[in-house]
């Protein structure tokens, strides 16, 4: 088993919690109940938790009545954490805190109201991209809202034959600006970004296939919303390529479909996933804080 992953442990005079991992009907994904983040976590159940995240991708925490601070502890306890390039969207206090939200007061979004319109694994644009992300409901529509999960693994695995000779060993490009415009053009949500914020989002380079650090499993590592080209292929057969590869990733049997609670707080695998907003009607109010742990250079 490869593993690099520096987390801080808890203290080991934590007091241990009652809990149970329970796997969910689908490709991915277990739900955690019984524990209450709001207290110190003990060292053994700290490592229970990294050990579901791992061998689950997804992990749903209910009824989680944790502050920003709480839910920022708990992201940093897997390693540091990364800073959205939309800054404008940070929770006052809390720079590592992003708001996803379609609320408009005074005119103006308080939030990212349109993040995961495509399906992606947030960062990936990124020279050390997410490690993971922890997604914690503050307030939920009456309908919709609901957050789709891709197994890039198991697409990996089930690769049809001719598109695995044809991606092994590539390289792709990603970066945040590919479908920026067309966000911008259709929302309220996507405010033009200085120079300094354009500097930060430069297009990176990653394996289209990436070995899981602390696993060692592999994973397609392109998403429709950040891949722009496989590098030293020509444009049509790039194209078509990623367009095969798409598709595929996120098969129905390779899904799961997250129908939010009140107080969830949803971790999930960037290295191992996608995921995708599915929609919240306009005039419904949606709410949640986004915490992203620093992965590791793809390889």
């Amino acid at each position: 088993m490869i593993t690099t992953a520096t987390f801080i442990a808890p203290a080991a005079s934590s007091a241990t919690q009652r809990f149970d991992i329970l796997p969910l009907s689908a490709p991915l994904g277990a739900e955690v109940v019984g524990l209450d983040l709001a207290k110190p976590l003990s060292r053994d159940d700290f490592a229970r938790i990294h050990r579901a995240h791992l061998d689950h991708h997804v992990l749903v925490f209910r009824d989680q009545r944790i502050t920003p601070e709480q839910q920022v502890e708990f992201s940093r306890r897997f390693g540091p954490l990364q800073i959205h390039v939309l800054h404008q969207f940070a929770l006052a206090g809390y720079p590592e805190v992003l708001i996803v939200s379609n609320v408009m007061e005074n005119g103006k979004p308080i939030g990212l109201g349109d993040a995961g319109h495509f399906w992606h694994s947030d960062l990936s644009y990124k020279e050390k991209p997410s490690l993971g992300s922890l997604l914690h409901a503050q307030e939920l529509p009456a309908e919709g809202g609901d957050t789709l999960f891709a197994n890039m693994h198991l697409a990996w695995d089930t690769l049809p034959a001719h598109l695995r000779s044809a991606v092994e060993g590539r390289r792709a490009e990603h970066t945040y600006l590919a479908r920026y415009a067309e966000l911008q053009a259709r929302s309220p949500w996507r405010p033009n970004l200085t120079a300094e914020q354009i500097a930060q989002v430069k297009p990176v380079v990653h394996p289209v296939v990436r070995t899981h650090p602390e696993t060692g499993r592999k994973a397609l590592f392109v998403s429709e919303h950040f891949t722009t080209r496989i590098v030293d292929l020509p444009e049509d057969e790039s194209r078509a390529l990623l367009d095969a590869l798409f598709a595929h990733s996120v098969l129905e049997e390779h899904c799961y479909r997250h129908e939010w609670r009140e107080h969830d707080l949803v971790f999930w695998d960037n290295r191992s996933l996608m995921h995708l907003a599915a929609g919240t009607p306009d005039h419904l109010r949606r709410k949640l804080y986004r915490t992203t742990i620093e992965g590791d250079t793809p390889f």
